[in-house]
Formats: C-alpha cells, sequence, structure tokens
C-alpha cells in the first residue's frame, strides 16, 4: 500500500560514504546516493548553504534531494560538508574559507564525480552555495547549473557576468518572499545574463521550509535534470505503479 512521502522519507537508493580530497590537502566526509537500477540519468552535485549559519550536507532541501531523486527521477545524488563542516556523517577536515577556499572544494568534487564517469553533471547550490557555483562553476564540465535562493552578497557582478557568453545552462530559483534577493531585484543583477532561466515562486521562501515547498524545488531541479518522469510522485510506491 503506498504511503505519503513527507520530510523523513528515504526512498531506496544505492548509497555509499565517500571521501574527497582537496588540491590544498584536506579531506572532505560527503555521500553518494545512485538509483539501484544503476541506470542514471542525470547526476546532481549538491553544494550547501553557509557553514557560518548552520548549513551542511544535511539541509533540508539537500538531504531530501538525496532520499528522494535516485528512486523517483533516476538522479544520481553527491552532497559533501565543506571544508570544517560537520554532520552526522562526519567532520570535513580545515575551516570556513569565506567562499574562496571552497573552490576547491568544488574541484575534488568534480573530480570525483568524473573518476566515477557520472553522467549529465548539473551543479546544485543553495544559498552559500550558489556563490561557490556562479564563482567556480564555469571552470568545471557541466550540463548547468541551478542556483537555490542566491543572495548575491559574495558573487559579483563580474562572477554573475561571466555566465553570459557560457553555453551551459543556468537556472535561478527565486523566493518570492526571500531575506535576500527578490525576484524582480534579481531579475536586475541576473540582466547580464539574457539566457539565464529566472523562476519566481509565489510564496517562496528562503528556506524553503515545508513539504509544499520542498516539492516545487524539487519540480525545478527535476525539470532541467530529467524532465520526461515528472510529475514527481507525491507516494511511495507510486500510485499509478
Amino acid at each position: 500500500m503506498s504511503e505519503a512521502i513527507r520530510g523523513a522519507t528515504e526512498l531506496p537508493a544505492t548509497r555509499e560514504d565517500i571521501e574527497l580530497r582537496t588540491s590544498d590537502g584536506f579531506t572532505l566526509v560527503g555521500e553518494l546516493s545512485l538509483p539501484e537500477s544503476g541506470d542514471v540519468a542525470a547526476t546532481l552535485v549538491a553544494l550547501h548553504p553557509l557553514p557560518t549559519a548552520g548549513g551542511f550536507m544535511d539541509s533540508h532541501i539537500i538531504r531530501k534531494a538525496a532520499a528522494r531523486l535516485p528512486a523517483l527521477a533516476d538522479v544520481a545524488v553527491l552532497r559533501f560538508n565543506f571544508r570544517g563542516v560537520a554532520s552526522p556523517r562526519g567532520t570535513s577536515e580545515g575551516s570556513f574559507g569565506d567562499g574562496i577556499l571552497e573552490e576547491h572544494d568544488l574541484a575534488a568534487a568534480m573530480e570525483f564525480v568524473r573518476e566515477r564517469g557520472l553522467p549529465n553533471v548539473w551543479l546544485v547550490g543553495w544559498s552559500f552555495g550558489t556563490e561557490v557555483t556562479l564563482k567556480f562553476g564555469r571552470e568545471h564540465e557541466i550540463t548547468g547549473a541551478i542556483l537555490l535562493s542566491p543572495p548575491l552578497h559574495r558573487a559579483s557582478a563580474e562572477d554573475v557576468a561571466g555566465w553570459a557568453d557560457d553555453e551551459r545552462r543556468l537556472v535561478a530559483v527565486i523566493p518570492e518572499l526571500d531575506d535576500y534577493l527578490r525576484p524582480e531585484e534579481a531579475a536586475q543583477r541576473f540582466a547580464s545574463v539574457p539566457q539565464m532561466e529566472l523562476v519566481a515562486v509565489e510564496g517562496g521562501k528562503h528556506l524553503w521550509v515545508g513539504e509544499a515547498q520542498t516539492y516545487r524545488v524539487l519540480t525545478e531541479i527535476v525539470a532541467r535534470l530529467n524532465p520526461v518522469v515528472l510529475p514527481l510522485p507525491r507516494t511511495w510506491p507510486p500510485e499509478s505503479a
């Protein structure tokens, strides 16, 4: 009998605790979640919110992406703690790099993805994770990047404009009621990247609290990574199965 998918739901996947080694000598802890079938339509590399404000690899949207998307959308999810960040999985070595030294952390994650041969790679940054994405994401072999609640605090206008001549997809999912950057201002500050997709989410807030907002965010992600599986089921097993 099907049950509703809720905040604590963890759907079937092949999950592996992993370690990433940065070029400046630190070990980061993380997890790779794969579809049990082994058929990977796309790969999501998740970059979590601000460490000094409690962001980590278990920040709820990232945790729920790893818990649901391998089963619901054939998406592999790589999540990890930035340097100096702790979670139940463990603590990554190093200390907070203010969005600069995290360049090495992203590079380590992308090297892991290359070594595993994971396909159709997308960066999905949330809040602080969007800053790292905007500043350093273009250096890597990705299909595109999704920015959830970008504050544009550490990413400069030059970092944003650097995406203007990039053929890879850039999507910004902007909450209507964001604490830092709302849709109207976001349209102005991303104007230098005319091909960017800006998704304004009515009633959305920076932290995307609640199942309705979680479902909307995961839907926007899957709409880019593997749209043929939409709409995402709300029950498990899916009621249509």
